[in-house]
């Protein structure tokens, strides 16, 4: 039943010790559909250490236990299928713009009329004749428009999984538009492994690198990748409040390049609530362009208000995107892809 505060029954709002939202002291959220009483941060920060650390570990018991439920449950069919469905016209999109990709990595070859380098055969009797540029030397090359990709591209997609995500779904649906999202993306790239190799990480008060999909260890099928959006929606539910945006990005732009690629995007799924953890944009945008063998964006997928356009527009020009319906996201993804293509004219 709805209710505002007491420390007695889960499921309430501004209270305290009980699983809830707004309040204070609780092991971990709990989202029963109600009108949402927040406490201030003032009251939040006034909790004791000792309380804080025991709720830490009520919450950790309850996310384990979760855990264990969601890898032993049977297939739901139509759990999968309210977001499986809801993409299903993006997916098919989106592997149409897969199917297209050009390869970008450049070719080491033999670049022939060249005025120094070893001598070509094949030019001899130009030598002889006065030409110059009778050698050949080894060289990269940009690849011509079609030829096939010597190495698969690589993409890492970091997803927001931290408690904003469970507390503000309520509000404007941006933990259920990043499931979907992810759906999308596991649908899209199947079979894709030989031009494009992912994973996917998130981020959330517990830490910047929680493995999801390691790249290693691609669902196969419906039941494994309905596991993976249970899981996201359950660690958003039970982390520890907190941000660490900047250090998934961070992490993800180092580790990307450690394997050879035809090219390399990280894209950061957020919902935009950086400055309530003091977090410049400034310092994202610094991040984002750190490596430029790295494609690195944004797409905002929550916002309170203009939230998400007002740090849109302090970040560089075509590095982020706010994506506030699912649908549009396959559009984002082939002007994050395709721009890469552009860039090198």
């Amino acid at each position: 039943m709805p209710h505002v505060g007491g420390n007695t029954w889960a499921g309430g709002t501004g209270g305290r010790d009980t699983a809830g939202l707004g309040g204070k002291g609780g092991p971990y959220r709990l989202d029963a559909g109600h009108t949402v009483y927040q406490i201030s941060d003032a009251e939040k920060d006034a909790v004791p250490e000792e309380v804080k650390r025991a709720a830490r570990e009520m919450g950790q018991r309850a996310f384990q236990q979760r855990l264990k439920e969601i890898q032993m449950s049977e297939y739901d069919a139509a759990t999968y299928e309210r977001f499986s469905g809801a993409v299903r016209r993006q997916v098919h999109s989106l592997r149409i713009i897969l199917d297209n990709l050009q390869a970008k990595g450049k070719e080491r070859q033999w670049l022939r009329h060249q005025a120094t380098g070893e001598l070509d055969d094949a030019k001899i009797i130009d030598g002889l004749t006065g030409e110059k540029a009778i050698y050949k030397r080894r060289g990269e090359m940009e690849p011509q428009v079609g030829s096939p990709q010597q190495k698969p591209k690589r993409l890492r997609l970091v997803v927001d999984v931290s408690g904003s995500m469970y507390r503000f779904n309520g509000v404007d649906g941006r933990l259920e538009r990043s499931m979907e999202a992810v759906c999308m993306v596991m649908e899209a790239f199947e079979n894709c492994e030989e031009k494009f190799k992912y994973d996917i990480a998130g981020h959330s008060g517990d830490g910047y690198n929680i493995g999801l999909v390691p790249v290693n260890k691609i669902p196969k099928d419906n039941k494994q990748r309905l596991e993976i959006l249970k899981t996201m929606h359950a660690h958003s539910q039970f982390c520890m409040s907190g941000d660490h945006t900047l250090e998934g990005t961070e992490h993800a732009i180092k580790e990307i390049v450690k394997e050879e690629a035809d090219e390399y995007f990280v894209i950061v799924l957020s919902d935009a609530n950086l400055s309530r953890y003091g977090i410049h944009p400034a310092k994202f945008a610094q991040i984002l362009t750190s490596d430029p063998q790295v494609n690195a964006f944004a797409i905002f997928i929550g916002s309170l208000g203009d939230q998400a356009t007002r740090l849109q527009r302090t970040l560089p020009a075509g590095r982020s995107f706010v994506a506030m319906d699912t649908k549009d996201i396959p559009q984002i993804l082939q002007q994050i892809f395709t721009s890469t293509m552009l860039s090198s004219v």
